[in-house]
């Protein structure tokens, strides 16, 4: 890492591009910045600062680990991840829900579902950590699939009982004939940081956090 420089992570993707556009009004030198270019790094040497464009599920790995001092980052991610990172300031974009799932069929006739059914049962998921850490706070023994994509079809075709998932409008769970039988907690994007780099840069951080306080203000969003 460079001395005195400032490492941001930003992810790929619609929370990239939501990410990037706050930094940008923050004042942070973003011009030129494309998320699906190939260049994954990005130095404004005027200002000291990089910025390096990763997945989504790694940015919580590179400021863990110190490759970046900041990033920005789904608390769904986060919470997978656990990783040992400080959580600065809730962006409130990005919005989702965690939810787990069944087949409509297995509701009873007033819409119900008796969660306490799914103990020793099977539950798919491309969060498995955010999956057991629930049904464990629930006192239920699952077994969790990890899967990596179209997780809507393992109850339908008899891989698992349940799924746990991320949704925004619930649409695809509707599709597939799913329904959601129990809320997990609502995600949105974050602002992180390496735990020695808050304290070894902190006034170029604190700067960071107030000035997007003031975006987020300035936008309408309440903020803690």
């Amino acid at each position: 890492m460079k001395e005195n420089w400032l490492t941001v992570a930003l992810p790929k993707g619609k929370l990239g591009e939501e990410a990037l556009a706050l930094t940008n009004d923050t004042g942070l030198p973003t011009n030129d910045i494309k998320l699906d270019s190939r260049k994954l790094l990005w130095e404004f040497p005027d200002q000291r600062i990089r910025f390096i464009i990763s997945r989504p599920t790694d940015i919580p790995v590179y400021v863990d680990y110190g490759a970046a001092d900041m990033g920005i980052v789904g608390k769904d991610t986060l919470v997978e991840a656990g990783a040992n990172v400080f959580e600065l300031v809730d962006l409130r974009f990005g919005g989702c829900k965690f939810v787990v799932a069944v087949p409509e069929e297995k509701l009873d006739a007033q819409g119900n579902f008796d969660l306490s059914s799914l103990n020793h049962g099977r539950v798919a998921s491309k969060f498995p950590n955010v999956a057991q850490q629930y049904f464990h706070r629930q006192g239920l023994q699952v077994e969790v699939i990890k899967l990596h994509g179209n997780i809507e079809l393992a109850p339908r075709v008899g891989l698992a009982d349940a799924i746990v998932d991320i949704v925004s409008t619930g649409r695809t769970l509707k599709e597939n004939q799913l329904a959601a039988v129990g809320d997990i907690f609502y995600a949105t994007a974050r602002l992180i940081a390496n735990r020695v780099s808050y304290r070894m840069q902190y006034q170029r951080v604190k700067d960071i956090m107030e000035e997007l306080r003031r975006v987020l203000e300035k936008r309408g969003v309440v903020n803690d």
